[in-house]
C-alpha cells in the first residue's frame, strides 16, 4: 500500500512513516508547501501537519497548518483514504463524562481556544466531503523517546535529564491521558486502511494524574518533582476508548510501566550530547 504523510518529519509523523515503512507500505513524505503532490495518486493519506505547545504565541501558524493547507490538498490530489490528525483538546468544556466522539462540543474564541477551533474546523473540512473515506483521529497526549521538551512530559524528563529539580505549574490533582508513540502508530495504520467510523478518540483512556506522575518520576529518576503552590486544576474529561478497543482490539500500554525506560533513554542523550 502507498501511503502519503503529510508532517512526516514532526514527532509523530516520522515515528509513523518508520512504523509503515517496516510493515512494507510504501511511503512518501511531501515538501513543505506540497507542490510536489498536485494530480497526484496519494493513495493512503495522513494528514500529521499541527503545533502543539507553541500555538498560543504563533496563532497564524497554528490556523495554517491545521487549516489553510487543507482546501487546496483536497481539490488538487487523488487519495484512497484521507485521515486527519485532530486531538483530544476539543473536548475541553465538555460537562459529560467519558468524552465520545459524537459528543456535541463547546468552543471558547481566545487565545487558548485557538487550537480547539482550528482543529475543529479542519474536521469539519474533512468530513464535508462526501467520500466515506475521510476520517478523524483525535489523539491524546502522545509519548515516547524524543518527544519535545516544549510539552508537558518532554520538560519533565529534559529538567531530570539536565540534573534540574522539575517544576510542575498545575495543581497535583490535574491530569491528562498518555498514549504510546508506538499505540498510536499501530492505530493510526489499521484506521487509514479500514476504520469504520469518521471520528476516532486515540487514547489510552486512563486520566493519569500530575501526582502520580510526579511520584512515579520520583521513583524512576530519584529526583524530587515538586509543584508551584496555589495553582489552578487542568483536566480533560475522560476519553472513551470504545471504538479503538472493540473495532481494533486495541488493549493500551501504561505510562507508568515505561517511564523508568523513558527517564534512562533522556539521560543517555543528554550524556551523549554534552560529549559532542
Amino acid at each position: 500500500m502507498k501511503f502519503t504523510i503529510f508532517g512526516g518529519h514532526g514527532f509523530v509523523g516520522s515515528a509513523l512513516c518508520d512504523h509503515l515503512r517496516r510493515q512494507g507500505h510504501e511511503v512518501f513524505i511531501p515538501t513543505r508547501d506540497a507542490t510536489d503532490t498536485i494530480g497526484c495518486e496519494l493513495g493512503h493519506v495522513i494528514y500529521a501537519i499541527g503545533l502543539t505547545s507553541d500555538f498560543r504565541t504563533r496563532p497564524i501558524d497554528t490556523i495554517n497548518a491545521h487549516v489553510c493547507l487543507l482546501p487546496r490538498l483536497l481539490c488538487s490530489t487523488l487519495f484512497d483514504s484521507w485521515l486527519y490528525l485532530s486531538s483530544t483538546r476539543v473536548y475541553a468544556g465538555l460537562a459529560a463524562e467519558p468524552a465520545r466522539e459524537d459528543a456535541p462540543l463547546m468552543v471558547v474564541p481566545n487565545a487558548d481556544g485557538i487550537y480547539n477551533l482550528s482543529k475543529l474546523t479542519g474536521e469539519a473540512v474533512c468530513l464535508s466531503q462526501i467520500s466515506r473515506h475521510m476520517r478523524i483521529a483525535r489523539l491524546a497526549n502522545v509519548y515516547g523517546y524524543n518527544q519535545a521538551k516544549e510539552t508537558f512530559l518532554g520538560s519533565l524528563l529534559d529538567d531530570i535529564a539536565n540534573g534540574r529539580e522539575p517544576l510542575i505549574r498545575e495543581a497535583p490533582t490535574s491530569s491528562k491521558d498518555y498514549i504510546s508513540l508506538e499505540d498510536v502508530c499501530w492505530l493510526l495504520e489499521r484506521i487509514a486502511l479500514g476504520g469504520k467510523h469518521r471520528i476516532y478518540n486515540v487514547a489510552s483512556g486512563v486520566q493519569v494524574s500530575h501526582a502520580e506522575l510526579a511520584r512515579v518520576l520520583g521513583e524512576k529518576s530519584s529526583n524530587v518533582v515538586t509543584f508551584t503552590k496555589g495553582t489552578s486544576h487542568r483536566s480533560l474529561p475522560q476519553i472513551d476508548i470504545t471504538r479503538i478497543t472493540s473495532e481494533f482490539g486495541f488493549r493500551p500500554r501504561r505510562l507508568s510501566d515505561e517511564l523508568g525506560a523513558l527517564v534512562a533513554h533522556s539521560l543517555t542523550r543528554h550524556a551523549k550530547d554534552t560529549t559532542l
